[in-house]
């Protein structure tokens, strides 16, 4: 099977110059950060000394300013302004990453489309996440073809309702908000059509500065004057659930700064507030890890794949089910920060998952017993 792939590119141009190609002087300045020495880094980049020596004097003449500072007990270090041109890729894959391995799986369709004897893809709608992007490796590896988009919660299980996918990834709450949580995607989850994979447990809370510097501890530290906020975009569940919060602990979000803010991922949020443009924002564990911030637990959430129950004997959703049911998948998600693999694989009615929450009205409950149909 082949595999469409798009990594960001970016450059910089001063005055009409030429412009400068980033890709390989991250790469050097990356490495020169892990070995602490010019050489070796470019050893382990496949350069020369002498080309890595040059391109980066090159630079330092494009900005005005040195990208390293050379003191014969510590070995080589970066500038701020190198740290800067780090973080600035880090942010744009950040941001970009969902969008474009979207785009990347929908060319992969397309060009299949005219392949003879290509075969037909599961359509994969989830809100992006590092366990969905787990899943998505492995259903890689099993060379499983897989049409991706990376969308909100509720745009996801909206287009499953529609029958625009097979598989739509939400996540829901666990304790005092999951009602409410429950209550605004049952308007597209039917008990009679669709059931849920269970993909993992995580813990969503606060991203805050390492040493956390504005003594950001509950809530409520998000109105104190002086606190920048950053916030998931409109319809993310993760935003859904900040609502939520704040609305149970009486706060307006018209008293945040920041609050109107939008990023796209977990990770793009970690990036804005490594880089020190924002303070706090919310997210799952994994990124605040990925970006060396601290981390605030505030609650702990299920992310579940719904699906149709008439898809429950499809090769391709019985092929994903085994991933996620088998060993090897739940040792991945025990390997990332905040995530817990106890219920992954489960297969459940909506009503076993969430009670008379998930019982839209004037739907009655499935005749379907879990004893009888599902694995």
């Amino acid at each position: 099977m082949f595999k469409v792939i798009i990594n960001p590119h970016w450059e910089i141009s001063h005055d009409g110059e030429a412009s400068l190609d980033t890709a390989v002087l991250l790469d050097l300045l990356m490495a020169i950060q892990k070995t602490g020495s010019i050489s070796k880094a470019a050893r382990l980049v496949g350069l020369s000394y002498r080309y890595s020596w040059g391109m980066l004097r090159d630079v330092e003449q494009l900005f005005g300013t040195p990208l390293l500072n050379t003191d014969r007990g510590r070995g080589t270090t970066l500038t701020p302004l190198a740290e800067k041109l780090i973080w600035a890729d880090r942010r744009v894959r950040a941001r970009l990453s969902p969008t474009l391995e979207s785009l990347a799986s929908e060319l992969e369709n397309e060009i299949g489309k005219t392949v003879v004897g290509k075969s037909k893809p599961l359509r994969l709608d989830a809100s992006h996440g590092f366990a969905v992007d787990a899943l998505l490796h492995q259903l890689t590896e099993a060379n499983l073809p897989v049409d991706l988009r990376y969308r909100n919660s509720t745009d996801a299980v909206a287009a499953l309702s529609r029958s625009e996918c097979d598989l739509a990834g939400f996540h829901v709450p666990l304790g005092e908000f999951e009602k409410k949580a429950v209550e605004r995607y049952a308007q597209w989850l039917n008990p009679r059509e669709h059931c849920l994979l269970h993909l993992a447990v995580r813990t969503q809370g606060m991203f805050v500065s390492p040493g956390n510097p504005k003594k950001v501890q509950t809530l409520q530290d998000l109105a104190r004057p002086g606190v920048r906020f950053v916030n998931r975009q409109i319809g993310s569940g993760t935003r859904m659930l900040l609502e939520l919060m704040l609305a149970g602990a009486g706060i307006s979000p018209f008293d945040i700064e920041g609050y109107q803010s939008n990023e796209f991922t977990h990770s793009a949020v970690a990036a804005y507030i490594a880089s020190g443009m924002a303070d706090v924002g919310v997210g799952v564990q994994t990124a605040a890890q990925r970006f060396g911030l601290d981390f605030i637990p505030l609650v702990k959430e299920r992310y579940f794949m719904a699906l149709p129950l008439s898809m429950m004997d499809d090769p391709l959703i019985q092929h994903v089910i085994e991933v996620v049911q088998s060993g090897y998948f739940r040792k991945v998600i025990n390997g990332l920060a905040g995530y817990e693999s106890g219920d992954t694989g489960k297969i459940l009615l909506l009503s076993e998952a969430f009670g008379q929450a998930a019982i839209r009205r004037n739907v009655p409950p499935s005749p379907i017993t879990s004893e009888s149909q599902f694995p």
